[in-house]
C-alpha cells in the first residue's frame, strides 16, 4: 500500500510491530523519528520527515493494521489551536485603483506579529477556515504602501492524485511519487472584504509566483518549477487566476481519496496550473532538474 508517498511492504508492515514490540517504553514522537533515520526517510537537506512518519504510523494505527503506544498527552497542533488568540485589527475599507496602493510588498508570516495576523485574517475571513499547517508550507501576507494587510497566501504540500493534472503533466505513477515536491499548492488565498480594489488579486498573485521558489530554496533546500490551486466551481469563476496566467488543466472528480465505495461526493473544482520553470515537463520527467 501507499501511505504518505511511501509504499509499504509486508516486510515495512513487520518492521513497524518489532520496534514497538522492542521498545515498549518509546512514545509515538520517538517511533517515528526512529523509523525515519532506520528507513533514511528525509528531506534533500537532511531533515527527517517526522510528520509524514507520524501521519503514516497513525493512518496504519486506525486501520488496525499496527498498534501504537498511547498518546501521551494532547497533541502539539490541538495544543496551539487551543491557545491562539485573534488579532485586533484595522477594517476601515480600502478602495480605489490599485496604483493607490502600490508599492504592494510580500512579508513571510511564519513567527512573530505577522503569523498572528495572517492566522487571524485565514482564520477569520477564509471560507474554509484554517486548522493547522502539516508538512513543507510558506505563508505570506501582502501589505500595501501603508503596511496594512490585503492579502493572505498558504503554499503547502501538492495533491498526491489529480488526473486532468498528471495528464498535463504527462508523468507516470513513478515519476509523480519521485518528483512531488517540486510541485506546491496554492492551499489558501484571501483577500480581506473589506478591501475592494480591482485587479488587486492577481497582482500580489504574480508577486507570490516571482518569489516563492526563492523562498522554498532558502527554507527547504530545492526548487520548485510549478504551482496549482483548486477552485471551487459552484463558488468561484477563478478569475484572478486566469488574469495572473494560471492555466487551467481541467477539474476534480468530486470524490475523495478515501472515496472507496464510490458514495463520498465534494464540490468539484477547477485545476489551475502555473509553470515556474521553462522545462517543467522535463523536470518532472527526468531524473534532475536542470
Amino acid at each position: 500500500m501507499s501511505i504518505q508517498g511511501r509504499l509499504l511492504s509486508t516486510e515495512d508492515l513487520k518492521e513497524i510491530e518489532r520496534l514497538i514490540r522492542l521498545n515498549p517504553t518509546w512514545h509515538r514522537t520517538r517511533l517515528s523519528r526512529e523509523l525515519c533515520e532506520l528507513w533514511k526517510w528525509q528531506t534533500p537537506t537532511g531533515q527527517l520527515k517526522d510528520m509524514a512518519c507520524r501521519t503514516m504510523l497513525l493512518k496504519l494505527h486506525r486501520r488496525g493494521l499496527i498498534e501504537l503506544p498511547p498518546r501521551q498527552g494532547s497533541s502539539f497542533n490541538h495544543r496551539r489551536g487551543a491557545s491562539f488568540q485573534p488579532v485586533l485589527h484595522d477594517t476601515q475599507p480600502i478602495e480605489g485603483p490599485l496604483s493607490s496602493l502600490r508599492p504592494l510588498r510580500l512579508v513571510l508570516a511564519d513567527r512573530g506579529p505577522q503569523k498572528d495576523l495572517w492566522l487571524t485574517l485565514l482564520k477569520g475571513y477564509h471560507y474554509l477556515g484554517l486548522s493547522t499547517r502539516v508538512g513543507k508550507n510558506i505563508s505570506y501576507l501582502a501589505l500595501d504602501s501603508l503596511d496594512r494587510p490585503v492579502g493572505a497566501f498558504l503554499f503547502g504540500a501538492a495533491a498526491w492524485k489529480a488526473a486532468d493534472r498528471d495528464r498535463y503533466i504527462g508523468w507516470t505513477p513513478d515519476q509523480r511519487k519521485e518528483h512531488l515536491d517540486l510541485v506546491v499548492n496554492n492551499n489558501r488565498f484571501l483577500i480581506p472584504p473589506w478591501v475592494r480594489v480591482p485587479h488587486l488579486a492577481s497582482h500580489v498573485l504574480a508577486l507570490a509566483a516571482r518569489r516563492l521558489s526563492a523562498d522554498w530554496q532558502s527554507k527547504y533546500g530545492h526548487e520548485l518549477v510549478l504551482l496549482e490551486t483548486f477552485v471551487e466551481q459552484n463558488r468561484f469563476e477563478g478569475t484572478c487566476y486566469k488574469a495572473a496566467n494560471w492555466i487551467r488543466v481541467g477539474q476534480t472528480t468530486g470524490r475523495t481519496r478515501n472515496d472507496r465505495a464510490h458514495t463520498l461526493k465534494t464540490p468539484i473544482k477547477s485545476i489551475y496550473l502555473y509553470p515556474l520553470h521553462r522545462s517543467f515537463r522535463r523536470a518532472l520527467t527526468s531524473k534532475h532538474l536542470e
